[in-house]
This record gives structure tokens, C-alpha cells and sequence, in this order.
């Protein structure tokens, strides 16, 4: 059986690091074809195919908004 892991993350951060962070996991994917993710003693490697799945959903309204991306493999 394939373990499954799983690291969710929520922050509050300033819009322009919110980019940084993305620029990150975009530069990751692009050069190594892998994300990792660091929390304490654990680092977790995780190999991407060179083709993927992405999904964008954007929802706003007067109020506020999000925006979602999932990539999938």
C-alpha cells in the first residue's frame, strides 16, 4: 500500500508574498520536476510527471474573493 501524505497550510499573508510563495512552487516545478516542503525535522519530496492537470477558479464578488489552483498528476 502507497502511503498518502497529506500538508495543508493556511496564512495570512501580504498580497506580494502570497506571489513569492508561488513563485517558488512555480520555480520548483520547472527546474527540479519536483515540490518540497519543509516543516520542522521533516522534509517531504514529492516528484512531478512532466505532464499535469491545473484547474483555476477565481471567485469574487463586492465583498471579496479567491483563487484557487490545483494541479494534479
Amino acid at each position: 500500500m502507497t502511503e498518502l501524505i497529506e500538508i495543508e497550510e493556511k496564512h495570512r499573508l501580504r498580497r506580494e508574498d502570497a506571489a513569492a510563495v508561488l513563485r517558488r512552487l512555480a520555480d520548483s516545478l520547472s527546474r527540479h520536476n519536483e515540490l518540497e516542503f519543509v516543516r520542522g525535522a521533516v522534509r517531504v519530496r514529492v516528484e512531478v510527471p512532466d505532464e499535469v492537470e491545473i484547474e483555476v477558479e477565481i471567485e469574487a464578488d463586492t465583498e471579496g474573493g479567491s483563487l484557487e489552483v490545483e494541479i494534479s498528476w
